[in-house]
């Protein structure tokens, strides 16, 4: 329990982080006429705005202008290479940043909306109580509350690698902090953000060398389509190796430049890469530090907080959402799961935040992805299992824009939609359809039945569905009328 000589205040919710999960819970309960806190140590905005989706999709514009620059010739158009100064890059990115707290994250915005917010760190005393300790100079203040929704996100993980500490090393966290980049990168990890980022930064004349563990890049995605990517960012001058045990980083006490030691390789070669920087891309870890849920009898590992089908962690008027939560570490994941709690705490009935979540990796071209792949397909529904597919070269509209290196992967099980795969520009738009029609439990007969646009990528869709069509007509032809 607090002490109860605090100043204290009384609300319906009481949101701990204002990043993606927070600002969506908190004008969801607002609206709703409740009376709601919110308690942010750090920016509104969380990572998404200062450090994750915002940052590294505006500088992956920029790195798309330069390689359109230098590709011109595919185009008919002089190619060239381009000036680029990093500096500068780096300088609209966080105009970026900073046009979107002004607006949309200003929190001005959110005390417009009823929305009470709190400066500084939480602590939950009770399953109806948080401590606040204010940023700066202050007493600590009790909000009492009907519910607490945890949205605090997660951090960077650090592998245990000799050399390598938080003092030096970039991550998501510091990126986008610095001036400009270093001319020579090596990248540990070739998850999304790792990947991306190692395309972003090549194209914008920096020597990036990836290392990872695993046998692929990007191992939760369709591995057809990765075998694509992966061979686009070779061509591009990203270097890869994979199988990689990142053992030792020398020369940080002279400040660079460094040398990165690893085992690679199915044939455990060692390898010397010498770099003027490391990007850290190695996962993230559940921020859960500080919030007293232990001692409230709640379980946190380092995947994060437990919490049930609705949210809801041991202590039921406690919920978590998004990467706090260590289900899916997605931004639209943190948003839906925050509403679905806010539903479930006041509302009627039972909610649930298990639905289908498509993502994207924003490559260029795009590896868009929802549902089942292949191989987990197979493994749930056998001989049941179909897979369609159709390259990008089929497709009008990726002729007409010199962009065929892509293709779609639709998985069906009795033939109903249960995943799909886009590896295309604008994959990330793509992909709704076909969501939906997994989240429908349609089939591709149904996607046929709809006219799509032409030309389009989108009408690759249509046309893969049409032809799973004709296949069954073709089985049926013997129904036809005969005069």
């Amino acid at each position: 329990m607090a002490d109860p000589m605090l100043p204290t205040a009384t609300f319906d919710l009481v949101i701990v982080g204002l990043g993606s999960g927070g600002l969506t819970a908190a004008e969801f309960a607002a609206g709703l006429g409740l009376r709601v806190a919110a308690v942010e140590q750090a920016r509104v905005g969380g990572d998404c705005l200062w450090t994750g989706c915002v940052p590294s999709k505006a500088l992956l514009a920029s790195a798309r202008v330069a390689h359109t620059i230098r590709t011109a010739d595919r185009y008919g158009i002089g190619a060239a290479e381009p000036h680029i100064d990093l500096a500068t890059v780096w300088r609209r990115v966080r105009a970026v940043q900073a046009q979107i707290a002004a607006t949309d994250d200003n929190p001005e915005h959110l005390r417009e909306a009823g929305i009470q917010l709190y400066r500084g760190t939480a602590r939950l005393t009770g399953p109806n109580e948080v401590a606040v300790r204010p940023t700066g100079d202050g007493p600590e203040q009790l909000l009492t509350t009907r519910f607490v929704l945890l949205c605090t996100g997660s951090r960077p993980h650090i592998p245990p690698i000799a050399g390598l500490s938080t003092e030096w090393c970039l991550t998501s966290d510091n990126l986008f902090q610095i001036d400009q980049p270093p001319a020579r990168l090596a990248v540990i990890g070739g998850g999304p953000m790792g990947v991306e980022m190692a395309q972003a930064l090549t194209r914008l004349g920096v020597q990036v060398t990836v290392l990872q563990r695993a046998p692929t890049l990007l191992p939760r995605e369709e591995p057809a389509l990765v075998e694509r990517l992966a061979a686009v960012l070779t061509h591009e001058g990203v270097a890869v190796h994979y199988h990689a045990d990142v053992r030792k980083i020398a020369g940080v006490a002279a400040n660079g430049p460094y040398v990165v030691h690893a085992i690679v390789g199915h044939e455990g070669s060692r390898v010397q890469v010498e770099v003027d920087g490391v990007l850290v891309a190695a996962g993230r870890t559940a921020t859960t530090n500080g919030l007293g849920l232990e001692a409230l009898g709640i379980a946190v590992s380092g995947q994060g907080i437990a919490v049930d089908e609705r949210g809801r962690t041991a202590v039921r008027t406690v919920y978590a959402a998004g990467d706090v939560a260590g289900r899916r570490l997605l931004t639209n994941t943190a948003g839906y799961e925050a509403v679905r709690a806010v539903r479930d705490m006041f509302f009627p009935g039972k909610g649930t935040v298990d639905a289908l979540q498509p993502w994207c990796t924003f490559t260029d071209p795009e590896l868009a992805h929802a549902g089942l792949t292949v191989a987990e397909a197979e493994e749930l529904y056998g001989t049941d299992t179909d897979v369609w597919q159709l390259d990008l070269a089929h497709n009008d509209r990726a002729r007409a824009d010199g962009r065929t290196e892509g293709a779609m992967v639709v998985i069906t099980a009795k033939g109903r939609v249960v995943g799909a795969h886009v590896l295309a520009p604008a994959a990330g738009e793509l992909i709704h359809e076909l969501a939906l029609a997994i989240h429908r439990g349609m089939r591709l007969a149904d996607l046929a039945e709809l006219v799509h646009v032409y030309p389009t990528l989108a009408s690759s869709i249509g046309r893969l569905a049409t032809e799973a069509a004709y296949e069954k007509a073709l089985r049926l032809r013997w129904l036809m009328k005969r005069k």
